[in-house]
């Protein structure tokens, strides 16, 4: 018997989330993916900041309601988490604060759930879901949003409301066309941690004074193509780490590389948690160019792109510094689970 596995993007990794048993994929009873099978987290601590992660990874928009007890029902299986205490800027619930995966005192009638808004916002008449014209949903309608102001912080808010990870541009004068029907903002001032662009300041819901020849656009570095992989080591989880830039994929050297670093790669690439960073060149040396040096990721990023770093090749580096990382994800593989895999 043979097994034959492809990576798609809709393969369920270690620290996937879904809304179940509501009324739509936006509102329900939170549910993580974890060790193969999904589980539910128990409503101690469970507010707002943290539903607003699980509707920010599910593109959903704004968190309305954190609701407890149960409230869309009772799940079934593992409780994954208990105490969850995010900050609302997490990439991942597995990113908040937590008492460990699987420790808990909880019943099911303790189940978290999440209402969401709904997707708020969306890039189209682009090459991908990733990149386009910026559009808003509001009463009922589409309409698009005026370039005046627009900046790669309002980008950015964007492409993290999308799952499509850091703004790479922000393009004025309807770059990928002009839209139609309503404009519904302007003067958009974003500050770049929001979990909306309707969080963001702005002249206010269909105030201002442009033509659809000023729509604003976004490009998002994630077009379905993943920018970061882990090579040479005993899985697609662990591993050296490299960059995918300008047509070939380069390294990341060890300056200042940290647990932190690690989390951020780990968590994405649906990996899980980070158990080690790694230095000089563990996994072995890399060949060709060498992309990142000196990150400070706060660990919360969701690419490791975003991480403040010395820019896009400019190193002091070899390939015998070169980072490496070992993360917890799991897999169901062929029936079994195994560390490891994506």
């Amino acid at each position: 018997i043979f097994c034959i596995f492809e990576v798609i993007a809709s393969t369920v990794s270690a620290g996937g989330v879904r809304l179940v048993d509501g009324p739509n994929n936006c509102s329900g009873r939170v549910e993580v993916y974890y060790a193969g099978q999904w589980g539910t987290v128990c409503d101690d601590d469970w507010d707002l900041l943290d539903a607003k992660v699980v509707c920010r990874a599910l593109g959903c928009g704004v968190a309305l309601e954190a609701p407890d007890q149960a409230h869309f029902g009772q799940g079934r299986g593992e409780i994954w988490l208990k105490d969850v205490q995010c900050s609302g800027n997490e990439g991942s619930l597995l990113g908040c604060s937590s008492d460990g995966l699987g420790s808990h005192n909880c019943g099911h009638s303790e189940d978290a759930a999440a209402i969401c808004e709904g997707q708020s916002v969306r890039l189209v008449d682009g090459p991908n879901r990733c990149s386009g014209r910026v559009e808003v949903y509001q009463d009922g309608s589409w309409g698009t949003v005026c370039d005046d102001n627009w900046a790669l912080l309002d980008a950015q808010v964007v492409c993290r409301e999308l799952s499509c990870g850091p703004a790479t541009e922000a393009p004025h004068q309807a770059h990928f066309g002009e839209g139609s029907g309503s404009i519904l903002l302007d003067d958009v001032a974003c500050m770049g941690s929001e979990g909306s662009l309707l969080e963001c300041s702005s002249g206010g819901i269909g105030n201002h004074d442009c033509g659809h020849d000023e729509d604003a656009s976004v490009t998002c570095m994630m077009d379905g193509i993943s920018r970061v992989r882990l090579v040479n080591g005993p899985n697609n989880c662990s591993g050296r780490v490299e960059v995918f830039d300008s047509g070939q994929w380069g390294t990341v050297c060890d300056d200042d590389w940290d647990q932190r670093d690690a989390q951020v790669m780990c968590r994405e690439l649906g990996c899980g948690e980070a158990l080690e960073a790694f230095g000089s060149a563990r996994f072995g040396k890399g060949s060709g160019s060498i992309s990142l040096d000196d990150l400070a990721c706060s660990g919360s990023e969701v690419s490791l792109l975003q991480c403040p770093h010395s820019g896009l090749g400019n190193h002091d580096c070899g390939h015998h510094e070169d980072a490496g990382v070992t993360c917890a994800g799991e897999i169901n593989v062929c029936g079994r689970t195994e560390q490891g895999f994506i």
